[in-house]
């Protein structure tokens, strides 16, 4: 696969050409032709190899499908993605890509683009967006910072689709060029994220606290998996966390469908998604989503004004039928309100 020099490093040892990756939370120290975590960042005679110049995957969405809804709802995204990731999780929907480094049955193959095509390819299709998603972004940051300072100045806004293992270096280099960043709050039990996840609970808690220090949009998503995380005590627990962070950061309840390794349990019922966005109504959240559900979940799926319950944007599933903030900038145009969020 096509690769750089990376800028997310720290040298160790130079005698040895020992080096630390700076772009997730594992930190990996890598000496001499040792790969991280991650499989993709790699030691090569004490320089850091990077992918770059591809991708595994590359569609136009939605904005609504990463999911943001609070951000330019109703535009396409320009989503892509590459290969790899520093997490091994077991129901993971994108493992084709994610795992294909790790899993000899992920054989996905990958496609050479420049940073140039990509955003010529965006303009063409008059994306409002440019996303890095589909594999975890994090471990090719300094690709996306490439695509995002030219779309920038394209006029469009980037966004990142995370599991938010992040650390302060990388949150530090992508704060200048990104817009919006959306992290997976997987479980609040450390114990799941080390044994099913091979994650760190606190690394991710950190993420979210520095990407909204930073001044960069921020929504939160938790996959509601049935017997993994869906007690009222561990829902509780996670919106009480985002609460403490900010009332004003979306919290995304979805639906786990069985894939991958995860096949023994059934789809996420949705009165269990209910139940989890009464909860972080409950903590204190102004704006909790169901999703993956369309339909079913009632006004669950809608922005609504928190100070006089107005229905602001109408969504079902990916498909925004009416945004009355569309006219007004971000204000609810019944009471006056401001709702947060990147709205033109």
């Amino acid at each position: 696969m096509p690769s750089t020099p990376g800028e997310l490093v720290e040298v160790v040892d130079s005698d040895s050409n020992t080096i630390r990756c700076l772009a997730c939370g594992h930190r990996c120290l890598l000496r001499e032709g040792r790969r991280g975590i991650c499989k993709v960042r790699y030691n090569d005679g004490g320089t850091l190899r990077v992918p770059h110049n591809y991708v595994g995957a590359l569609n136009i969405d939605p904005v609504e499908k990463k999911p943001f809804f609070h951000a330019v709802p109703g535009e396409t995204v320009l989503s892509f993605g590459m290969l790899g990731c520093d997490f091994r999780c077991s129901y993971c929907q994108n493992w084709q890509i994610s795992q294909t480094l790790r899993d000899e049955a992920a054989s996905h193959q990958y496609t050479p683009i420049t940073s140039d095509e990509l955003i010529a390819l965006g303009r063409s299709r008059r994306t409002r967006a440019v996303a890095s998603t589909y594999n975890e972004p994090l471990i090719t940051t300094e690709w996306a910072v490439e695509i995002f300072k030219k779309a920038k100045a394209a006029g469009m806004i980037t966004l990142y689709v995370s599991n938010g293992n992040g650390t302060p270096e990388v949150i530090d280099y992508l704060k200048p060029w990104l817009d919006g960043y959306k992290i997976d709050l997987k479980t609040m039990q450390d114990a799941h994220y080390r044994r099913e996840l091979g994650g760190v609970l606190q690394h991710v808690l950190d993420t979210i606290r520095r990407v909204h220090e930073a001044g960069i949009w921020l929504e939160v998503l938790t996959l509601i998996v049935p017997g993994f995380n869906d007690s009222n005590d561990e829902l509780w627990d996670a919106a009480q966390y985002i609460r403490g962070v900010s009332p004003d950061i979306p919290w995304h309840v979805t639906a786990f469908h069985p894939d991958y390794k995860m096949t023994d349990r059934s789809r996420t019922p949705a009165d269990t998604l209910i139940r989890a966005a009464e909860i972080g109504l409950e903590a204190g959240l102004k704006y909790v989503y169901t999703g993956n559900v369309p339909g079913h979940t009632g006004e669950w799926e809608n922005t609504r004004c928190p100070t006089c319950q107005t229905t602001l944007i109408r969504r079902y599933g990916f498909m925004v039928r009416e945004n009355k903030l569309a006219q007004t900038g971000g204000t609810c145009p019944q009471c006056g309100a401001a709702i947060p969020g990147i709205w033109t």
